[in-house]
């Protein structure tokens, strides 16, 4: 096994709430489209040929951690892959998505759903964390992730990318007992998916609930929070921060915290203050740059950035994240400026200590 990174690095202090030298610094989607040299991979391969040759993984998860000073890498991968422990037929189509060859219908699709296990079932996945784990030595931490059940479950019933997401509030609202059933065997997959990446070598932990701030928070308690309740009872003692994190979750974010994580994500659609009076002062906080903000020139991305700093007010517990991933088309010296600008920001400010 590589080097572990020192339990004192700044991003695992943060997970912790504990005082760090400066903010620590990743990106959501810090490896894509976004980078000439991914995209001159991308000529050759496709997505899921990427993510399911360990190697070609592990060389575009490395590929940011080499041009900037990042304070984590995230294993690079999509959220779809446990579906096809599932059983579940997908493909990722470009400038689409993901698109499900057969949206889930009926009580016998559900039903047929596969028990999901991990190394039969995504053992290039497990391979790729290793081989990072190896290239980074313990220099910073390296992050594993999956979709929280809400955001499997509406692909696998919308078949695609959804506006109104009319499909899956129907299945909920008309078949509540299929959907808690179909939440549950997903809740129950996922908790194997993401401990087997623990076990392959990921230190952190990031849960994408990218679809649940289409619901309600009456709905999200009712149908979605006992299943993360599960979730996150099942990663319990797995050893490593876990990052819950959603998009367009202002209204969610008590409830989302009731489920747990010891990291809650906050999109740009929020204060990052105003969120972290949500989720109480016990949570560490991720975010909250605007991705747009990166396509403005660089006095912008400084004001906007520094406006996140003073919302976070040197509190132990923050880390620099957008609100969501980078966008295509943001320039690479960008990123590394603001990765730059962040640690310089935030050295030696109130409440810090001087860890690295």
């Amino acid at each position: 096994m590589a080097a572990s990174p020192n339990p004192s690095s700044r991003f695992l202090r943060a997970c912790r709430r504990e005082p760090v030298d400066c903010t620590p610094v990743w990106f959501m989607r810090q490896a894509g489209r976004y980078q000439p040299e991914y995209r001159a991979i991308r000529e050759r391969y496709s997505l899921i040929d990427i993510c399911k040759t360990p190697a070609l993984a592990c060389e575009v998860t490395m590929l940011p951690v080499t041009q900037m000073e990042l304070d984590a890498a995230i294993i690079f991968g999509d959220l779809m892959l446990p579906l096809d422990g599932l059983g579940v037929e997908y493909e990722l189509k470009e400038n689409v998505g993901p698109v499900i060859a057969h949206p889930i219908r009926s009580e016998q699709q559900v039903r047929d759903l596969r028990v999901f296990h991990p190394r039969r079932d995504v053992p290039y996945l497990l391979e790729a964390i290793a081989l990072v784990r190896r290239e980074l030595n313990g220099r910073i931490p390296l992050i594993g992730f999956g979709g929280a059940p809400f955001t499997l479950a509406a692909y696998m019933i919308e078949g695609k990318g959804s506006r109104d997401y009319r499909q899956t509030k129907s299945f909920m609202f008309s078949r509540p007992d299929l959907w808690h059933r179909l939440m549950d065997h997903l809740s129950r997959s996922l908790i194997a998916y993401l401990r087997a990446q623990v076990e392959a070598g990921a230190q952190v932990i990031q849960i994408f609930d990218s679809w649940v701030g289409c619901l309600s928070p009456s709905d999200y308690r009712e149908l979605v929070l006992p299943h993360m309740k599960t979730l996150f009872s099942g990663l319990d003692g797995v050893g490593a921060p876990l990052i819950h994190f959603g998009t367009e979750t202002a209204t969610l974010l008590p409830a989302m915290t009731e489920a747990g994580g010891d990291v809650m994500g906050a999109d740009w659609r929020i204060d990052l203050d105003a969120a972290w009076r949500l989720i109480g002062s016990n949570r560490a906080i991720q975010g909250n740059l605007d991705p747009a903000a990166l396509l403005a020139d660089f006095d912008v991305v400084k004001r906007k950035a520094t406006a996140v700093l003073a919302a976070a007010a040197g509190r132990a517990g923050h880390i620099f994240n957008l609100g969501h991933g980078i966008l295509p088309g943001t320039p690479v010296d960008t990123v590394r400026r603001l990765t730059d600008f962040v640690h310089e920001a935030s050295a030696g400010t109130s409440g810090r200590g001087d860890a690295r």
